[in-house]
């Protein structure tokens, strides 16, 4: 199965902030529906986007468990220790870190630094045969991965040796046999990319982080260790290729070989600045060898992206030296093992883009103009004509575009106050006007409106100049809790007025409505409405009262009826008998 790359993106976590692609100096940064991915056929594992990451989206590949899972087959395994190890663990002595190793289950320790002295070796060799030209060190893959994608006019001048790591790992099996398994330790990434295209050489690399993590699971502590006359590095402890993992420290070792006074070395960190270095440069003119130790990292491999961010890199190269002993007369080394390894120049594909097509790519970002090219690099890219090439090659989104965005939103911001009927006002802490639209200042006067048409927005006017109530703001601004009257009264005027907390105790918003016309109308309303009820209540009241009487006169008619047919007794007179019908016969 495909290893995944060493870096990648933990999409959840990115923050749409696009500052690994402001730091990557080749632009190897994809960005898709707001995440910001790691293009791997561009990268060249220099581990910038990780190290500056704000939000730590940016991961390394967690290489561990298939370390734990090597020390369970058969096979030896060896670990390759990077040199920079001292000034990772400082309290800790060799002897220590040997043993705390091999307590994980390690077979022997080895110290990269002898494969750096192979390379050395080599590297002396070749020098003193005078060829003239540049020749560009090895010993960095972040820099043999730049050379051979962004500076392939130069990828040959790379010196055809392997790198300190494989020259190590092909030392270890040399002197173990080729059935051994070997893990590098250190503070870069890129040896993992270097893992997975020699997998015949080292089978994992890990990060001090990573052993970091390894030791406390299996609770370590390498200062507390108390090792034997068995903890030594193996085969040999390493001399001067200690001083490989500080600046300069590679040419310090070649010239401890012989008499270079016929070359000349130049020392290179940061890959923008090897790009600076060697982009557009002619070497025909060159009549002598210039060697350039080129160093992804600066400060050396003491300030690659895995390494401590607690120490200063001087300190870091302090303690590296101090536990280096230089010889005082050039050494007699001679290489050990063969180390040759042929770089080919693989440039990175740059699309050609017609001249039309970027127009229309910068249209849709409102760059109508050149004078709209504002260059910021606040979406990552060092141009505006760079950043619409990205897009047409679907590596960037309009929405990266920092100024076209803010435009947008506030084009959509005053289209929206335009047509609010209310106004509407935006006050700081100072109570300076931010912005207004031109319903507010139409209505408080003349005055304001005419303001407003030479100051849209009213921008830093003082709001005590425009309205009365700032007492109502200050208020807000202390609570951060919204305030709402439904009429306040304003001189012969009512408004209806919110307030309420934009960022708390800086800036407040206010939405005011006047509403004196619509609560005219409801006087009004209810002025007519109580004169029908009053109305309808005299016309009850008369027809009440009509009603009355008749059912008064009514009653005393129907008294003096039944009164003429009482009797003298008071009583009712009986009725008549019914006559009886005759019976059929």
């Amino acid at each position: 199965m495909e290893r995944q790359y060493p870096i990648y993106t933990v999409d959840a976590e990115c923050q749409d902030c696009y500052k690994c692609l402001r730091q990557c100096p080749v632009k190897a940064i994809r960005v898709e529906e707001g995440h910001a991915r790691v293009a791997p056929e561009a990268c060249v594992a220099c581990g910038g986007c990780v190290a500056v990451c704000p939000a730590r989206a940016k991961h390394i590949r967690n290489d561990l468990n298939r370390a734990k899972h090597l020390l369970t087959l058969q096979a030896p395994v060896y670990a390759s220790l990077a040199p920079s190890w001292v000034s990772e663990f400082p309290d800790v002595n060799a002897a220590q870190m040997i043993a705390a190793l091999r307590h994980l289950g390690f077979a022997g320790v080895g110290e990269t630094a002898l494969g750096a002295q192979e390379v050395s070796s080599a590297v002396a060799a070749a020098l003193s045969q005078h060829t003239p030209g540049i020749h560009i060190s090895s010993a960095c893959p972040a820099v043999v991965s730049f050379v051979c994608k962004y500076l392939p006019e130069h990828a040959a001048a790379i010196t055809h040796l392997h790198s300190p790591l494989l020259a190590h790992c092909r030392l270890l099996r040399q002197v173990y046999g080729d059935n051994i398994r070997t893990v590098f330790v250190g503070p870069c990434i890129a040896k993992k990319a270097e893992a997975d295209t020699h997998p015949e050489l080292l089978d994992v690399a890990l990060t001090f982080e990573e052993l970091q993590q390894w030791f406390t699971q299996q609770e370590i502590v390498p200062a507390a260790m108390q090792p034997d006359e068995a903890d030594v590095f193996v085969p040999e402890a390493a001399e001067e290729g200690a001083l490989y993992p500080v600046e300069g420290g590679m040419i310090e070792t070649i010239n401890a070989l012989g008499d270079f006074s016929h070359a000349r070395f130049v020392s290179v960190a940061g890959i923008e600045a090897i790009g600076k270095t060697l982009k557009g440069l002619n070497t025909h003119h060159l009549d002598t060898p210039v060697f350039i130790e080129a160093l992804a990292c600066e400060g050396g491999c003491v300030g690659g992206p895995c390494a401590s961010v607690e120490n200063a890199l001087l300190g870091k190269r302090l303690q590296v030296e101090q536990r280096v002993a230089m010889p005082q007369h050039p050494l007699q080394r001679q290489p050990r093992v063969t180390i040759e390894e042929q770089y080919q120049a693989m440039p990175v594909a740059v699309a050609d883009h017609d001249p039309a097509q970027l127009r229309d790519a910068l249209m849709r970002v409102g760059k109508k103009k050149p004078e709209d090219e504002l260059n910021c690099s606040g979406c990552g890219y060092n141009s505006c004509r760079e950043f619409a090439a990205a897009m047409l090659e679907n590596k960037a989104e309009p929405t990266m575009c920092v100024s076209y965005m803010r435009k947008l939103a506030h084009n959509k911001a005053n289209a929206l106050l335009r047509c609010m009927p209310s106004g509407v006002v935006i006050v700081n802490a100072e109570m300076r006007i931010i912005e207004c639209n031109e319903r507010f200042a139409q209505m408080f006067g003349e005055e304001v409106a005419m303001i407003y048409e030479a100051c849209p927005g009213l921008n830093n006017c003082s709001l005590a100049k425009v309205l009365p109530f700032t007492d109502i703001f200050k208020n807000v601004l202390a609570s951060n809790e919204e305030i709402h009257y439904d009429h306040y009264r304003y001189g012969d005027r009512l408004l209806n007025i919110t307030v309420f907390s934009l960022e708390p105790h800086q800036v407040v918003g206010a939405v005011i409505l006047d509403v004196t016309r619509q609560e005219l109308q409801r006087d009004q309303i209810a002025q007519r409405a109580q004169e029908v009820i009053r109305r309808n209540l005299s016309t009850v009241q008369e027809i009440a009262c009509m009603l009355g009487e008749h059912v008064a006169d009514t009653e005393i008619l129907l008294r003096s009826i039944a009164e003429g047919y009482t009797a003298d007794d008071g009583r009712m007179p009986p009725r008549p008998p019914e006559k009886e019908k005759p019976h059929e016969t």
